[in-house]
């Protein structure tokens, strides 16, 4: 089974995320802060990371940069979804995230995001981004 990883504070949007996923074959957690998050990567890397990025004590670029640096989590497909991005941020590439979702997201995007990445699976984000983008899931 796929195992997701919803990296979110705020809790109602977090509830959503979860009962969306229900009804899938993922396999769910959800960490409440970069930092929470982190600690379930080093632990046992999920096969697909959702995070938001405005999270305290540890931010979402804070941890996509401690994952990428990971030995163990490196590879594992990002997605973003965040209020605070637009779509063509420049430091989503530049971070090695998967794919770029703006909040209110429709549900069947990030569905479909997620279903992708796992798909993908894992991959190298050190030289090159051109598997996500191959996906049309952040700008090229």
């Amino acid at each position: 089974m796929t195992v997701l990883l919803i990296a979110e504070d705020d809790e109602d949007i977090a509830a959503l995320l979860l009962r969306m996923f229900r009804k899938t074959p993922f396999t769910v957690s959800r960490a409440r802060d970069g930092a929470e998050a982190l600690e379930v990567i080093m632990e046992a890397p999920p096969d697909v990371l959702l995070t938001d990025i405005g999270m305290p004590r540890m931010d979402g670029w804070e941890l996509i940069r401690a994952v990428r640096a990971g030995d163990r989590s490196a590879e594992i497909p990002i997605a973003v979804i965040s209020g605070q991005l637009h779509p063509g941020d420049p430091r989503a590439g530049s971070n090695g995230v998967c794919a770029l979702l703006t909040k209110p997201c429709p549900n069947e995007q990030v569905l479909n995001a997620v279903e992708r990445l796992a798909t993908l699976g894992r991959h190298s984000h050190t030289t090159t981004v051109t598997a996500c983008q191959e996906l049309h899931l952040i700008p090229q």
